[in-house]
């Protein structure tokens, strides 16, 4: 029987050290026409077009017309060259699962389920080098939430013949993770690697809560308790 991870990017699989909010300050000022200073932005959990829209209302710029998915469009463009600007790193125990999955348990299939526009995250998973473990994925589009991101992924899982959601996990760091993956009956994995702690991811009743990614063996190991 197949197990489908659907993993989150950010703060989940690595972190960028936000890296990224010089690429919305690209964006930003693109649209604005002045420099934009958006350092104390908090993004944790929004999907990309969410970011942008929050950029719009902090610079009290209606959204008319094409602006936010040109001002996303402009984000995507800029991301890879502003990601060598901060010191990011895959997260601890993270290559060493994915690697043990691709290459030692077919049964396992990695998926990605975030709020990335797909361009944002092909340019954060190949800069850190683990855009090939993963299989295929559900990206943010402009006028999706979270819910709707994380049904999309569950429709591509079932087209891959998995039939049965007690074998589909999403792992993610913050509260929008275990709410969506709650809201298509999926099991969810909350990880305490990004800006919420183990007490706070408990209070929204994910399935299993810990505080990093352990070993390959401990990690899977984990997920079989849900048999």
């Amino acid at each position: 029987m197949k197990t489908v991870l659907l993993w989150d990017i950010d703060g989940t699989l690595l972190t960028t050290g936000r890296a990224g909010i010089f690429a919305w300050e690209k964006a930003a000022g693109e649209v604005a026409g002045y420099s934009v200073n958006l350092q104390e932005l908090q993004t944790a959990g929004l999907t990309d077009f969410a970011v942008g829209q929050a950029i719009l209302d902090y610079l009290e710029l209606p959204a008319l017309g094409d602006v936010l998915p040109r001002m996303v469009n402009s984000y995507e463009a800029h991301l890879p060259g502003v990601l060598p600007l901060r010191k990011g790193r895959v997260l601890g125990g993270v290559a060493e699962v994915l690697q043990y999955c691709q290459t030692r348990r077919p049964d396992v299939d990695l998926y990605l389920l975030t709020g990335n526009t797909a361009a944002g995250a092909h340019a954060k998973l190949t800069y850190y080098g683990i855009a090939d473990y993963f299989l295929g994925g559900s990206f943010a589009r402009e006028t999706e939430t979270r819910v709707d991101i994380a049904r999309r992924a569950l429709d591509e899982v079932i087209d891959q013949n998995v039939n049965t959601l007690d074998r589909v996990f999403v792992i993610g760091d913050t509260p929008h993770d275990v709410t969506c993956g709650k809201a298509i009956g999926a099991k969810t994995v909350a990880v305490a690697t990004g800006e919420f702690t183990e007490h706070e991811l408990r209070e929204y009743g994910p399935w299993r809560t810990i505080d990093s990614v352990p070993d390959p063996q401990s990690f899977l190991a984990i997920l079989e308790g849900a048999d």
